[in-house]
C-alpha cells in the first residue's frame, strides 16, 4: 500500500513585507519618471558666473537707473550672462546625452521665454517713459516668474530660486530706488552664486 507524501505548504510572505516591497517599487518608478521628465542641464557654474557679472555691473554702474551708464552696465551683464549660460547649458546637456529641443528641454525653454520677452518689452517702455527706476523690481519679478515657470520641468532647487527672485522683485517694486538697487544686487549676484553652487554640487556642474 503506497503512502501519500506529506503535503508541503509554501510559506506565505508576510503582508507587511509585501506592502514594503510594493512601496519601494512605486518609489523607484516615481523617481525614475521624475528624472526622465526633468531638465537637469541647468548649469550651476554658469549661474555663478552670472552672479559675478552682476557684481561687476553694480560696481561700474551709477545708482541712477535713468543714467545711460547704469543701463549700459546692466545690459552688458545681461548679454554676457546669456552667452555663458547658453554655452554652459549646451555643453552640460551634450555631456549628459540630453536633447535640448525636445522633451523636458523644450518645455523648459518654452516656459522660460515668455516672461523674459515681456521683460525686454517693458524695459524699452520704461526707459522711453523715464520710469527706469522701476526696472530693478520689474527685472527681478519677471526673471523670478520665468525661473518658476521653467523650474516646473527641472530639479526642485530651480523653482526654489525662482521663488526667491519673485519675492525680491515684489519687494523692490515698492522700495525706494536705493533699496531696490541693493535688492537687485542681492538677487542677480547673491542668489545666482548661492543657488549656482548648490546646483553644481548636487547636479553635475
Amino acid at each position: 500500500m503506497s503512502s501519500v507524501p506529506p503535503l508541503r505548504l509554501t510559506p506565505v510572505e508576510d503582508p507587511p513585507a509585501l506592502h514594503a516591497r510594493a512601496m519601494d517599487n512605486l518609489r523607484f518608478i516615481r523617481e525614475t519618471m521624475e528624472r526622465a521628465g526633468s531638465f537637469t542641464a541647468v548649469s550651476g557654474w554658469a549661474m555663478c558666473a552670472t552672479g559675478g557679472l552682476a557684481l561687476v555691473a553694480a560696481l561700474v554702474a551709477e545708482f541712477d537707473a535713468n543714467s545711460p551708464r547704469w543701463l549700459a552696465a546692466w545690459m552688458g551683464a545681461l548679454v554676457g550672462s546669456v552667452a555663458i549660460s547658453v554655452w554652459a547649458t549646451v555643453r552640460k546637456a551634450r555631456r549628459a546625452g540630453m536633447p535640448l529641443l525636445s522633451g523636458p528641454g523644450r518645455k523648459f525653454v518654452l516656459a522660460f521665454s515668455p516672461p523674459m520677452l515681456v521683460g525686454a518689452l517693458l524695459t524699452v517702455v520704461l526707459v522711453r517713459s523715464g520710469q527706469a527706476a522701476l526696472l530693478p523690481g520689474t527685472w527681478l519679478l519677471l526673471y523670478g516668474t520665468a525661473v518658476l515657470a521653467a523650474g516646473a520641468f527641472s530639479v526642485r532647487v530651480v523653482p526654489a530660486m525662482g521663488g526667491c527672485f519673485f519675492l525680491l522683485g515684489a519687494a523692490a517694486l515698492f522700495a525706494p530706488p536705493q533699496v531696490a538697487h541693493v535688492l537687485m544686487l542681492l538677487g542677480f549676484a547673491g542668489l545666482h552664486v548661492g543657488f549656482g553652487i548648490a546646483i553644481a554640487r548636487s547636479h553635475g556642474g
